[in-house]
């Protein structure tokens, strides 16, 4: 009944995050999405923009997978649902709220196959030793993606996780502006042993990144 509803009268939960704000659970047209105030997290437009850039891998070649940036984990759900991607996830969120939202109202919570870590991204990436062969990088508060994710270290830091011929996705903004620079600053500072293709405006609104390492 509750689903029938959502389709007539869309419900929101509000809950209070230190690091993004308000966070808003939508039940809409029977399906619940995580919104900050600006911008789609997860199970909306974001989902879809992010399954674009899943197309352009092969995750046959993919074992140990790092997403940075889970959200209410949409892209896990799809890469279980939608592409059948069985093998390892390691999931890097910094805000607890958004780790207790994806658990308490999408079902989604550790287990063998799905490692969840709290914590900052780019520290993650310096201190990590692990070796991944696909890495999604989908950084965002709000409609920003903070510039120190464009910077040298973590690109650098980012390559040196990504085995040889392991692929990359980085969702790297929204509405970039024609005179933004982030494309070539992303493509700059991981430097010449990686090739990206660019999807702009991938919804009407992501400019996605991809590219697969030591592809030259």
């Amino acid at each position: 009944m509750k689903k029938l509803f959502s389709y007539l009268w869309p419900s929101t939960r509000r809950f209070s995050s230190e690091i993004n704000g308000i966070l808003e659970v939508t039940y809409i047209n029977g399906k619940k999405v995580l919104d900050t105030k600006n911008a789609n997290y997860s199970y909306g437009s974001l989902q879809k923009i992010l399954e674009i850039g899943l197309t352009k891998v092969d995750l046959n070649k993919v074992d140990n997978l790092l997403l940075l940036g889970m959200g209410g984990g949409s892209i896990i759900k799809s890469l279980r649902e939608t592409f059948d991607y069985k093998n390892n996830i390691v999931a890097v969120e910094i805000d607890p709220q958004i780790i207790n939202i994806a658990k308490a109202e999408f079902a989604v919570s550790a287990s063998e196959k799905l490692q969840i870590v709290e914590e900052d991204a780019f520290q993650f990436v310096k201190n990590s030793k692990d070796q991944f062969q696909l890495i999604i990088i989908d950084l965002f508060i709000d409609t920003e993606v903070p510039p120190i994710f464009f910077g040298k270290e973590f690109c650098i830091n980012v390559s040196k996780l990504l085995q040889t011929e392991g692929y990359l996705i980085f969702n790297a903004g929204i509405n970039l502006a024609k005179t933004s620079k982030t494309i070539e600053t992303v493509s700059t500072n991981f430097g010449s042993d990686f090739q990206f293709q660019h999807y702009k405006k991938v919804q009407g609104t992501n400019t996605l990144l991809v590219a697969q390492k030591g592809s030259l």
